[in-house]
């Protein structure tokens, strides 16, 4: 799965661990999400997209087309 994370919180000049603290993870959670090596849960996902004020899916791509089941 690829994301936007990084792209998005750099637009908004939010440091990672100020994104960590607010969504309730660690500095190294926002790391490993932003270099594609952990996938978010559901509820973290959410609580990202709410944060940005954007949809799931407009942070997280999902590539059906890869192998990743």
């Amino acid at each position: 799965m690829e994301n936007r994370l990084e792209q998005l919180r750099k637009s908004r000049s939010l440091k990672q661990d100020e994104l960590a603290d607010a969504v309730g993870v660690s500095r190294q959670t926002i790391i490993s999400i932003e270099r594609g090596r952990y996938n978010p849960s559901i509820l973290l996902a959410f609580r990202i997209a709410e944060y940005f004020g954007m949809k799931i899916e407009d942070i997280f791509i999902y590539g059906s087309d890869k192998n990743e089941m």
